[in-house]
């Protein structure tokens, strides 16, 4: 799910990751009423920054005090989105992901909160809960390409996934699509 232009930028770049600031984020997956399966994203507020009004993750920067970087996402998911550590069953870490324009090294996992509450949202980041069904999250036809202007190029046509008519594109695509595939191995 990465666009070309940004293979060839992670293969140049690749010295400037042991700088990188390290950051921990949590796919959630969880069942609703109804017993259907779904996967938790979020849309990050407005603001004057790279990852300004985008579709991720909950999650964030590791802080002195986590343990370690699992710790990090399960802390930033309690954060952001009111769900206590406690009540998330970490299943998998996957591949890191490096984003350059932000310098962040992103460290995901995916985890299960087996008996949901209403989600919390912590107003100062969180713009809007998305809620994904995982059949929609597994329908190929929900996979794209878009031309877009991010803060690293103009005009570049991305990979991406419309999940809630959300354009999903960039680090968290590139995860998305890694949950996928693990997923359709063993569904």
């Amino acid at each position: 799910m990465a666009p070309e232009s940004r293979i060839k930028e992670l293969k140049a770049q690749h010295a400037d990751r042991r700088n990188a600031k390290k950051a921990g984020v949590m796919a959630l997956f969880y069942p609703d009423q109804f017993e259907q399966t779904h996967l938790l994203l979020i849309l990050r507020k407005t603001y004057k920054g790279v990852h300004s009004n985008q579709v991720a993750f909950p999650g964030g920067k590791e802080e002195l005090e986590d343990e370690d970087i699992r710790q990090t996402a399960l802390r930033e998911t309690h954060e952001e989105v009111g769900v206590k550590p406690a009540a998330i069953q970490v299943i998998k870490a996957l591949s890191t992901v490096y984003i350059p324009p932000s310098n962040f090294e992103v460290y995901p996992f995916i985890g299960v909160y087996n008996d949901p509450k209403p989600f919390v949202i912590q107003e100062d980041e969180v713009e809007n809960i998305i809620e994904v069904t995982l059949t929609d999250f597994l329908d190929d036809a929900l996979v794209f390409e878009q031309s877009l202007n991010t803060s690293y190029a103009e005009n570049i046509s991305v990979p991406a996934f419309k999940l809630n008519d959300y354009t999903v594109w960039g680090a968290t695509a590139m995860m998305l699509s890694e949950i996928k595939e693990l997923l359709k191995q063993v569904l």
